[in-house]
């Protein structure tokens, strides 16, 4: 698939006297300029995150309120019920608040639901086992914020609210005691695009300013709320670095029992960096819910036993391999289903496996780039996950049909939904009719953002040693992409991996010669055969091999240099 470099602009003024201002090259000024760092405030802030920097959790709209009610279930002994989604973000999100609680009081249940006979959400089948065990509180994680009907089936039992959630709100909100997400209209906190976790951490905040707990007692929660800023994909900005950058220290300082056992699991020896979590340890934790129960991923987050910290976690990682089987396989199956003609993929089966649909539509996009839907049925019942492709509001395509949805919820770029089974071929008619009348060409077109062009000597130590300072990197602040012409190769390029669909090279100018490797790219190997002359954008990394360590590029795409 084609992909269109677009190369981002910035003012060279500004870059020029930030260069002056820092004592740093043009380079590191424009790749900081494009970070919207444009003053030596701004770059002391960004290289050295303050915990002061964060904001006061009661300027979130209903903070005072959730924090009243907790105190008053502490203080009452009331049962209290943590609820979050089966997703990363959601289990993250309940083994915080569960761990943090749990120091103030006994009376304290976690609930996940269950992926294939409850669906995302608050359910009611969840409500009704909290009815049954005398639960006084619920308080959600990454969910609730469209559980309106629950909420009020729960407030007839009795049962209280605290929504914690951070998707897109719905006009009309559920009637709980408080709804903590920023993303509310009304709601004035300064910084809009926390995780569910990250949510759910401003309320425990916000308790322990009430209280008179000092921050560094819950520094230690940081690790679970790093994972789900990863995972979930905001952007790595604002709070979310500040949050981020001492959770990475937690992690690879400190990590909790079953942290370190799902770490023992990876090939990692070195420090562990944001990519590893996304890659590594994210995986394995969405595992337990995508095959087994999610509640098996909050199990290991709170145990403080290693011996059966490690025996969850070879469980989950039997669990994680069962998932890429499956993935594989439905992948394939779903490929052959596309139609090319279409703005929009949507694919269903009965005999596909829930748990990886989100990951099946991950993987349709990377070959077939349009907004895409995969469903898989229980009880008449089709549970689809969605993705989108850049810029296009996914969210608002599935809201104009969302008349033939059971249930749906998420944001821009991911989405959850259920339609019944007599709805399907309306809904995927309506849904192709939406997108196909609202995308454009530009959105369907694959986009790789180029920071800067730069020669291939430039690509030194010094170089990749402040870029290192720029983690951790996510949206909005990904690793710095370049873009470097006129590459040759030295004869010894080679397909590699058992399937041959990586590429291996030594990339080549006058002045200089790297290691590079472009993951799925092999089909692009004769690109660079020689004497051919090629154009490459991609990251820099670092690779260890026999105790020496190597500048390495990452390759993203390669082109024929025009002349």
């Amino acid at each position: 698939m084609e992909k269109l470099w677009q190369k981002r602009k910035c003012d060279e003024n500004l870059v020029k006297k930030l260069a002056i201002d820092l004592g740093v090259s043009n380079i590191i000024s424009q790749l900081l300029v494009l970070r919207g760092i444009n003053t030596f405030d701004d770059a002391k802030s960004f290289f050295r995150p303050q915990i002061s920097d964060l904001h006061d959790p009661y300027l979130m709209k209903n903070m005072d309120l959730a924090v009243n009610r907790i105190e008053k279930a502490l203080s009452q002994k009331q049962k209290i019920l943590i609820y979050g989604d089966y997703d990363v973000d959601g289990t993250t999100s309940v083994a915080m608040m569960y761990i943090f609680l749990k120091r103030y009081t006994k009376n304290i249940e976690y609930y996940i639901p269950c992926r294939y006979n409850e669906g995302y959400g608050v359910s009611l089948k969840g409500i009704d086992y909290a009815h049954e065990n005398q639960i006084h509180l619920i308080i959600t994680l990454d969910c609730g914020i469209r559980a309106t009907e629950q909420v009020n089936y729960a407030n007839t039992k009795g049962i209280d609210f605290i929504i914690c959630d951070h998707h897109t709100p719905a006009t009309k909100l559920p009637n709980a005691i408080a709804i903590l997400n920023p993303k509310q209209l009304d709601c004035n906190y300064p910084f809009k695009e926390l995780s569910g976790c990250g949510v759910g951490f401003k309320l425990i905040q916000a308790y322990c300013n009430n209280n008179n707990i000092k921050f560094i007692e819950i520094i230690d929660l940081l690790d679970l709320l790093t994972i789900s800023i990863g995972a979930d994909i905001v952007d790595m900005t604002g709070e979310n670095r500040v949050l981020s950058f001492y959770g990475l220290k937690q992690i690879n300082s400190y990590p909790r029992e079953g942290l370190k056992a799902l770490i023992n699991l990876t090939s990692y020896s070195n420090e562990l960096s944001m990519t590893d979590i996304v890659f590594g340890i994210a995986p394995r934790i969405n595992a337990a819910g995508r095959i087994e129960h999610a509640s098996k991923a909050v199990e290991i987050l709170v145990e403080v036993d290693s011996l059966r910290a490690k025996e969850l976690a070879n469980n989950i990682d039997s669990n994680n391999k069962s998932r890429k089987e499956l993935d594989v396989s439905i992948t394939q199956e779903a490929l052959k289903m596309v139609d090319k003609n279409k703005s929009s993929t949507v694919v269903f089966s009965k005999d596909w496996h829930k748990g990886v649909v989100g990951i099946v539509a991950s993987r349709l996009i990377e070959k077939h780039y349009k907004p895409t839907i995969v469903f898989a049925e229980n009880d008449g019942i089709f549970t689809g996950s969605a993705r989108s492709v850049h810029n296009f509001d996914l969210y608002s395509a599935i809201l104009k049909c969302s008349h033939l949805c059971e249930k749906f919820g998420g944001h821009k770029y991911a989405a959850g939904l259920s339609v019944k089974s007599e709805n399907l071929v309306e809904f995927i008619a309506e849904f192709e009719k939406e997108v196909a009348t609202t995308i454009t060409n530009d959105q369907l077109t694959p986009k790789i953002d180029i920071d800067i062009d730069i020669d291939l000597v430039d690509v030194n130590p010094k170089l990749f040693r402040i870029i290192k300072q720029f983690a951790p990197f996510g949206p909005k602040n990904l690793s710095p992409i370049f873009l470097s012409t006129q590459i040759s190769e030295n004869g010894h390029s080679k397909r590699i991996g058992s399937d041959k669909s990586h590429l291996k090279l030594i990339a080549k100018t006058k002045e200089s010669t790297l290691q590079a490797i472009g993951f799925g790219m092999g089909n692009q190997f004769d690109i660079v055969k020689k004497p051919n002359k090629f154009d490459i954008c991609y990251s820099i990394s670092e690779n260890e091999w026999n105790g020496r360590k190597n500048l390495q590029l990452i390759l993203k795409d390669i082109k024929k240099s025009v002349n």
